[in-house]
């Protein structure tokens, strides 16, 4: 048979730690979110940019993430940036990279092309 006191203890050593696993996952989507709104302040460029023919658009969310659609292809191209200055640089899900740059706050060139913010 079980001994009582040594369930009873186990069962508070795993409630406590499941209530500090909680706090620390808490405490780390506060941060993400802290750095997500930092970065937005950081730069101009969150938005959505598109080709002068709208086959490409470009959209920089705030939390440093792109979705490029092409065509008719929603999320063709998804991953990561970063801004320094008016340069762009990108990280794609599946490793590619690539970079541009802000020639103002409406017009980046990237990839060989022109995106326009769109308003």
């Amino acid at each position: 048979m079980s001994n009582p006191l040594f369930v009873a203890a186990s069962l508070i050593l795993i409630a406590t730690a499941s209530v500090g696993a909680v706090v620390h996952f808490a405490k780390a989507d506060d941060a993400m979110n802290a750095k997500t709104q930092t970065a937005a302040r950081l730069h101009p460029y969150v938005g959505m940019w598109v080709t002068e023919d709208g086959r490409i658009r470009h959209e920089l969310l705030a939390n440093n993430r792109y979705d490029e659609a092409r065509g008719s292809r929603e999320s063709a191209y998804r991953g990561r940036y970063e801004v320094t200055g008016s340069h762009i640089d990108y990280w794609d899900d599946t490793g590619f990279t690539a970079d541009g740059d802000f020639v103002s706050l409406d017009v980046l060139h990237h990839g060989g092309m022109v995106f326009y913010r769109r308003k």
